[in-house]
């Protein structure tokens, strides 16, 4: 058994009952063979970053659930066949919460030590923050490193966070802007790519909706 991720985006006409009920016939045929439905967090109607099957708004519902690999593509027919669910996307969870927020990196309070009377920090210290994946604010072409809090693990619903790496275009920013390592440069396209799918963050800056 793994643990999984869906995202549904339903029509926004339907209500709570309606979708709950949905949301257990598909679950059932997910769990089958000896799964569980973890959570599942209701985000309700939002608007969406660009317009699907001709709608401006949705219905987003986050689940996890372990079930077994050959459950999966029943759960996935079925849900193709409901004209109700505009978009969906089944990953496999690797730890991200059910809400739009990413995993923060809890650090330890600085000792006194590590900061000398005129108030710079020990070069050692800063060496280890080098590599933390950085905020930015500004202009594009006038970027810079903003020293905040590393992300530990990176959520694709976090669109606060990954808008910081898109350009005013919607492209995403090379590496050697952004300063992150290769590793956290990876997790940040895949995150994009999938946030663009569900209609989280739109293509390009331009879409009306």
């Amino acid at each position: 058994m793994r643990l999984y991720e869906a995202v549904y985006i339903f029509d926004a006409a339907l209500d709570e009952a309606a979708i709950n009920e949905k949301l257990e016939k598909f679950h059932a045929l997910a769990i089958r063979d000896g799964g569980e439905v973890v959570a599942v967090d209701h985000w309700t109607n939002r608007q969406l970053a660009y317009p699907v099957a001709k709608q401006k708004t949705g219905y987003y519902v986050v689940a996890h659930f372990r079930a077994d690999a050959t459950a999966l593509p029943e759960f996935e027919r079925i849900i193709k066949l409901d004209e109700s669910v505009m978009r969906y996307l089944l990953v496999l969870n690797e730890g991200e919460p059910t809400t739009g927020m990413s995993v923060l990196v809890q650090r330890p309070p600085r000792p006194e030590s590590s900061v000398h009377d005129d108030g710079d920090e020990d070069e050692d210290e800063e060496d280890d923050d080098r590599d933390s994946p950085p905020e930015f604010s500004g202009g594009r072409g006038r970027r810079r490193r903003v020293e905040g809090p590393a992300i530990e693990l990176l959520n694709f619903k976090d669109v606060s966070t990954l808008s910081r790496f898109l350009t005013e275009s919607g492209k995403l920013l090379p590496k050697r802007t952004t300063k992150v390592n290769a590793r956290f440069q990876r997790q940040l396209g895949r995150a994009v790519k999938r946030a663009r799918y569900l209609a989280l963050i739109p293509y390009v800056r331009d879409h009306e909706v």
